[in-house]
């Protein structure tokens, strides 16, 4: 899947007779990855002199482009500012990671409580990159009169 093919994957979708956000077939996961401490050394936006070369991490590499590969939607969604798509593209490029798109502009603090229409799954990055398990958690969720 090339840069431009991600749109192409998406299903039309309808509820209540009226079209509503498309969807991913079954089975294809849309990735967001955050980049800096996620990919590679941890860099903060004050410091961009050291983006060009930071340390890949290798598991990380190794196991996103198998997603890709396998035919998932790669998006690197980063802290990182507009200033800094440049040298970010290069590095991506540079270093053999396969993705999609690039989303500057991330909120910097981290602690993310993601609020959608669409189901979304987190995985905090702890260190390593594998392949996902399955584990049951505690979550927040609204109260919306269902147990």
């Amino acid at each position: 899947m090339q840069k431009e093919e991600p749109n192409n994957y998406l299903h039309k979708k309808v509820e209540d007779g009226e079209q509503v956000s498309p969807v991913l077939p079954d089975g294809v996961k849309n990735y967001l990855i955050d980049i800096d401490g996620t990919i590679c050394d941890d860099i903060p936006n004050e410091e961009p002199e050291r983006m060009a070369t930071a340390k890949v991490y290798p598991d990380a590499l190794k196991t996103l482009n198998k997603w890709y590969d396998s035919g998932h939607l790669i998006c690197f969604f980063t802290s990182r500012v507009e200033a800094h798509r440049e040298v970010t593209s290069k590095w991506l490029e540079k270093n053999g990671f396969k993705y999609h798109s690039l989303l500057m502009g991330k909120p910097r603090g981290g602690n993310y409580h993601w609020v959608d229409n669409h189901l979304v799954k987190a995985t905090r990055y702890n260190g390593k990159f594998t392949d996902l398990v399955e584990k049951e958690v505690t979550i927040e969720v609204f109260d919306d009169g269902k147990s």
